[in-house]
Formats: C-alpha cells, structure tokens, sequence
C-alpha cells in the first residue's frame, strides 16, 4: 500500500500544478501496491482530455525526477470522473446544480430527483412523487452526512 509519503507527495504537485488554474480541481488520488497511480481531476465546467494530458506529463517527470517510487517501477493515470462515478466533494455537488441524480442515503433509501440548490451541509432535491393526476412535484433537503453516495443521470 502507498505509503503517507507519497500521497502527499503527489497530492502537493497536483494542488500546486492546479493552482494557476483555479477551475480545476484534483478529486482524488489513488496508488495502488502495485504503484499503479491514478489521479481524477474535475473542473468547474469539466476537464479537457489537453489538462489531463498536461498533468500528466509534468507528474511523470516529477515522479521521475524526486524518486519519490522505485527507478521506472510505477504507471500513472490522469483523467477525469466518468458518470459512473459517485460524486465525492462539495464542488462537484456544487457543479452539477440543475442536473438529475441518483442519490443512495445511509439507511439504503434510494432518491431519484433534480438537485435543485447546493449549500454548505446539504442539497436540495426536486423531487416527483406519484403518477397521472396524483403526481406532484415537491422538494426537500438532505444533509451530506445522510447521504451514502450521490451518481449524476443522463435525461434525454
């Protein structure tokens, strides 16, 4: 497993490499024991694949030059979250304001609705309950510390 050394290592090239560019944001980090590293970035209005290509060549170099893994012993990643992914920190929340969610909380409940408002300890969901002429439209709040994991869904 990576060691505290190298996460932070990684974590302060990324944020410092980021910083001119305050749209951007690094989402997460993962090495896996097998030095395999990946690092998700996300972005106010997205990540163009040129970002993370541009990460990606100044972190290799990086790597390289501080020996922070063995000589030529790692493989490294750089992109952005793909929909499948859960969203994991308040300015992604904050990102996809307006768009259509799949939100699990932590009793297992399942919630499908528009996050319509974003604040500092929860969101706003918009929700549709019934069918026909039953159905309406209501909203309500969930804090982020009910909420399990929260996936955006495509609408067409």
């Amino acid at each position: 497993m990576a060691n505290e050394t190298q996460i932070q290592a990684v974590t302060g090239f990324v944020e410092a490499f980021l910083s001119p560019t305050p749209e951007f944001f690094l989402v997460e980090i993962k090495i896996r024991p097998t030095n395999n590293i990946t690092i998700v970035l996300d972005g106010d209005k997205g990540v163009p694949i040129s970002k993370c290509v541009e990460v990606n060549r100044a972190l290799y170099k990086f790597i390289e030059e501080s020996v922070i893994f063995p000589v030529d012993d790692f493989a490294l990643e750089v992109s952005s979250p793909g929909i499948e992914e859960p969203l994991k920190l308040h300015r992604q929340y904050i990102k996809n304001t307006g768009r259509f969610a799949d939100i699990i909380l932590n009793d297992g409940a399942l919630l499908e609705g528009k996050i319509v408002a974003v604040n500092e300890d929860g969101l706003v969901l918009e929700e549709t309950k019934g069918k026909g002429k039953k159905k309406e439209t209501v909203q309500n709040t969930y804090l982020f510390e009910s909420i399990k994991s929260t996936k955006i869904q495509i609408k067409f």
